[in-house]
């Protein structure tokens, strides 16, 4: 039966002293991890949860949200993980959807769940636990919520349609979803997955980005699955990361671009001590193709790139076609299918850009407690992206950009990668994001904001770019330089602040 419940108390049965995770120095083999899963699935249990019921964690990378990972698998509870970035009213927001009716959260969020709570009546603060040993008058210690509790597997029959996890989109363009998870969807992750990235029990897994975001889940379904190792760091640091790669011989890594631009520009990199990786996968918007050439030059036969939506679908460029199809995100996943259907839904022809969509058994069942955003999700049996690409001639996707990211100027669609693709071949460019702002005159103008390695002053940037582009509309209005973009927590550019961030300038 397709369900993730029994993967750790199998590898902890078989392969017990085989080494599962390791942070900040520390290590726990398969059976350890193990009995610290089943001891926190028993202590939610004990406190009156049952099969269904929904906790949320708000926590960054550590050891206890991967073990509440594994203790909401095999206790047929529903986690929600919840960014610790988060704010107050986006925090209640998401714990009141949610109805959740316990959270873990870190000890630094313990201003913002004291706050929170006051806007909350699922969540009692007896069921509110933090990970920290300093005791609390109102809240429970981790430690002393788990501590008392049994390491025995608790005795939860689940099936491969129960829920697993109530996963909130990241929020790029509006309000986060609440996107839905069954075991059977995580069990297809978990296969699917560990095949077409070639990992093995022998694979050593190295992941810097937050494991809250879903893209983490692109290797940490595999790891369960085939009993491997998993070296996970606190934050992103492109130094640790390049030494642990080294160090731990890793093989595979699963990064978003910032990440990995972060680390061809360190000054520690050198494809020498990365050889030991299999793959470099990105994930979560496409690497500019010059990130690309720089890989499949230094690093040849090891990257890879994943298209697709939280919600369900994906392609995946495979490393064997990095070179060749150089520029696309791949074809569709095994079990998938992508189709390209344009505004009354309708397929398009070979080269004709429209709407992503795509069926297969990663689909969401819907969005959680809300049946009118499901309903306009999908176009019969396909799920929309809201997305905008097209298949070429060999059925490969190219990604166009996203359909709320297009410009119109001038009455003509204007799409900000082709302008980026540019810019960033720019030397003094680091990373690049492109805006539309509105125009008396064309109605919108792209605007191009950028991280420098070197200066260069707006003058010449506008100037340079627009020398280069391939047309007059796609000519940039502005640039402005950042020292860092606003991003999710899944690393993704929030273009919405970059274009507040643009008006509060007065431009």
């Amino acid at each position: 039966m397709p369900v993730i419940s029994r993967l750790l108390c199998h590898h902890a049965r078989y392969r017990g002293e085989y080494p599962a995770l390791d942070f900040e120095g520390r290590s726990w083999n398969f059976r350890q991890f193990n009995d610290e899963a089943n001891r926190l699935a028993n202590a939610l249990l004990s406190c009156g949860l049952r099969k269904g019921d929904r906790f949320a964690t708000v926590l960054p990378n550590s050891l206890e949200l991967m073990v509440a990972y594994w203790a909401a698998a095999v206790s047929g509870l529903v986690i929600v993980p919840c960014s610790n970035l988060l704010q107050k009213n986006g925090l209640a927001t998401l714990l009141k959807d949610s109805g959740a009716k316990l959270v873990i959260a870190g000890e630094d969020q313990l201003a913002l769940i004291e706050m929170t709570l006051d806007s909350l009546d699922n969540i009692d603060p007896d069921r509110v636990i933090i990970t920290s040993d300093k005791p609390h008058p109102a809240f429970r210690t981790f430690s002393d919520f788990t501590g008392g509790n049994d390491a025995t597997e608790p005795q939860v029959e689940v099936h491969e349609d129960d829920v697993y996890n109530i996963m909130y989109s990241s929020g790029t363009t509006g309000l986060p979803k609440g996107i839905i998870h069954t075991h059977q969807i995580r069990s297809m992750y978990c296969a699917l997955f560990a095949n077409a990235w070639r990992m093995t029990p022998e694979s050593v897994v190295l992941h810097a980005g937050a494991i809250v975001f879903n893209g983490a889940m692109l290797d940490l379904m595999p790891w369960m699955y085939l009993g491997c190792r998993y070296i996970m760091h606190a934050g992103f640091n492109a130094e640790s990361v390049i030494a642990d790669v080294e160090k731990h011989k890793v093989t595979h890594m699963v990064m978003v671009p910032a990440q990995i631009i972060a680390i061809l520009n360190s000054p520690d990199f050198t494809p020498e001590r990365l050889l030991s990786l299999e793959m470099l996968h990105n994930v979560g918007a496409p690497l500019h193709l010059n990130y690309k050439q720089i890989i499949n030059d230094k690093l040849p036969g090891r990257f890879y790139e994943l298209y697709g939506v939280t919600e369900g679908f994906m392609t995946i460029l495979d490393k064997t076609e990095a070179v060749k199809k150089q520029g696309s995100v791949g074809k569709p996943a095994a079990f998938n299918e992508i189709q390209i259907m344009d505004q009354q839904g309708a397929s398009c022809a070979s080269g004709e850009i429209g709407e992503i969509c795509g069926r297969g058994p990663m689909v969401m069942p819907g969005y959680h407690n809300r049946p009118d955003l499901t309903e306009k999700a999908f176009y019969g049996p396909w799920l929309r992206s809201g997305d905008l690409g097209y298949l070429d001639e060999d059925g490969y996707l190219f990604l166009v950009d996203r359909a709320k990211d297009m410009i119109i100027s001038g009455g003509v669609n204007v799409y900000p990668k082709d302008i980026e693709e540019i810019v960033t071949q720019h030397s003094a460019v680091e990373e690049v994001a492109v805006f539309g702002v509105a125009d008396d005159k064309w109605g919108e103008v792209p605007i191009a904001a950028i991280r420098i390695n070197n200066p260069v002053s707006s003058e010449d940037m506008i100037q340079w770019v627009n020398a280069r582009v391939d047309a007059k509309f796609q000519r940039i209005s502005d640039v402005i330089v950042l020292e860092e973009f606003p991003r999710n927590v899944a690393g993704k550019i929030l273009k919405r602040e970059l274009k507040a961030h643009f008006s509060r300038k007065g431009k």
